[in-house]
Order: C-alpha cells, then structure tokens, then sequence
C-alpha cells in the first residue's frame, strides 16, 4: 500500500508547479514513516480545538468515571461497541471535550485505530496528532511499556467486524475470541479497564444482511482484504432530522468507564492464563453494562450479547 501512496506522490510533482513541497513533504515522510509504529505524537492544541465541544454537544457525548486510573500504573481501555463510527470512543479518547484528563488527572488517552489510516500522506499526521495510533502490538506495546506510565490507550476490541451488526436497540458485541488485547496486558503488566458507550448503535440505521447471503459473502471478503467492512447505512439528512442523509442521528452517546482488572506482568502468559483474565475481563464489562443501562437508555430486560 504504501508503494502505491508514493508512486502517487512522485506523479504528482511530475506535473505541478510546487514541487518543491511535497517533494519535502515525501523525503520527511520517507524518515518518519516509523513513527505511529512508535506511539506516533500528540498534539494538546489538536486535542483542544473548540469544533470539539460542538461535536460534543451535537449528540450530545458525555463520559462517566466510576473509578480512579492511577498514574503509577498502564492500561488498555476495551471500548464497546464499535458501531458505525466509534464516536463515543473518538470523542472521549481524541478531544479533550468530555473532561477525559480532568477525570482522570495524570492519565495520557490514546485511541488505536486500523493501521493503514497512518500510510495516508498528510492524514496520518492528523491522526497522530489527536493521540491517535495504530492497533498493533508494536504500537500499543511501546505505549505501554516505553512511554513511562500514566498511559491509557483505547481499542475497539469488536472492530470492523462487529460494526456490520450494529443497528439502534441492539446490544451484541464481538468478544469471545478477542484475547489479543489482554494477552498483551499480560505481557506489559497493563491493567485491563472496560467501557461501554451506550447509544453507540443508535447513531444510524444499518441494513444488515443475514449469514449465507452475497451482500454478507461481500462483506466478509472486503473486510478480510482491507481490514474495514463496507456498511450500508444512512442517517439524518442537513436540512432536517426528518430527512435522510449521512449525518448521524442527534442521539445521546455516554460512555462509562469501568473498574480496572488487576493484571500482573507475565511475559509469556500460558493460554490459560490469558484465558482466565479474559474471563474477568468480561465479567467486569458485565457488571458494567447491568449496573448503568436503565440510567442510559435501555430497559431492565436489554442483555449484552457477546458473540
């Protein structure tokens, strides 16, 4: 891919009179192009920009704390669910908004997103910027381990692939084979923190396809290929609420951060071990989601499916 993003480049500059820019640009490029594999860069003055508070403000986005992060320590925030966008996550992890620093005081966020949004020219540097890196475990890993401590960063465990069920009113997430995230904790000794963002599904309405059919085959193969699913959706239109369109819907999003699970330092964790921690992983986003989803929205009766 990221032959084809300079050969691209190289084109250009055959054929425009300022040259000399993005021929800078691409040599920079070509020395930092390891960068977001090393935690990337942050920028607060991205992070504080005052189009944040109307996005804010649009759904609106709140964040609830039930516990302490303390400095002293590292974690991975499993953020659920992923939806159509990850708004609640982007808005919380990226923008300093919602109060995430002062909620959390000594705590940096980080938001890890697909790996080849940072083989973009010019877009990878906004992504980085906001405190964005890539899902892998280089990048996460020198987070967490070559970055001192006070670092969280946030994955939407369920990915692409869970944004493919997503639709208003269901609470289904893709988790039970996801253990490569608290592997990691293992590894790093980093504490495993859920969150959920309940109204996450409710931002636009997606045409979901059943298993067996082309359009789910389509799906399956692109997101294999790409690493992102391509979702039919649509949400509300510019000029009204009523119409349809590509804004989502002005919906209420709160994402809860939970209790931390304790995780020790296992630089070769067995797999049951790893199965076991995941097993209190979940148990901790459970009690998450029962304990706080009549106050955000759901009824008694609503169940956390995870798949």
């Amino acid at each position: 891919m990221h032959r084809i993003v300079f050969l691209l480049l190289l084109i250009y500059l055959l054929f425009t009179n300022f040259w000399p820019v993005p021929a800078l640009y691409l040599t920079w490029l070509i020395f930092d192009w390891d960068t977001p594999e090393k935690g990337g860069r942050s920028s607060s003055w991205v992070r504080n920009w005052l189009i944040w508070n109307h996005f804010r403000d649009y759904f609106p986005i709140q964040l609830v704390k039930t516990h302490n992060l303390l400095p002293s320590h590292n974690y991975i925030v499993g953020v659920h669910p992923h939806g159509i966008l990850c708004v609640g996550a982007f808005c919380n992890f990226v923008t300093r908004s919602t109060g995430f620093c002062e909620k959390f005081p000594g705590i940096r966020p980080f938001l890890a997103t697909l790996a080849g949004n940072f083989r973009l020219p010019v877009f990878r540097e906004y992504l980085m910027s906001g405190g964005l890196c890539p899902v892998t475990r280089r990048a996460i890993g020198h987070l967490i381990s070559r970055n001192g401590t006070g670092n969280a960063v946030a994955i939407v465990v369920g990915g692409a692939a869970e944004s493919l069920s997503c639709k208003p009113g269901l609470t289904t997430i893709i988790l039970n084979k996801r253990k490569g995230f608290v592997r990691m904790a293992l590894q790093h000794g980093a504490h495993l923190v859920p969150a959920f963002s309940f109204g996450e599904n409710d931002l636009f309405q997606q045409v979901v396809f059943e298993e067996g059919t082309c359009m789910k085959s389509f799906q399956n193969r692109f997101q294999k290929l790409l690493g992102f699913a391509p979702c039919f959706f649509y949400g509300r239109g510019f000029t009204s609420v009523h119409s349809q369109g590509f804004l989502p819907f002005p919906r209420p999003i709160t994402t809860v951060i939970g209790e931390p699970v304790t995780v020790p330092k296992i630089e070769q964790p067995t797999c049951g071990t790893v199965d076991a921690y995941h097993a209190m992983y979940v148990k901790a986003l459970l009690k998450l989601f029962n304990d706080h989803k009549v106050q955000y929205g759901l009824s008694e009766t609503a169940e956390l499916q995870i798949l």
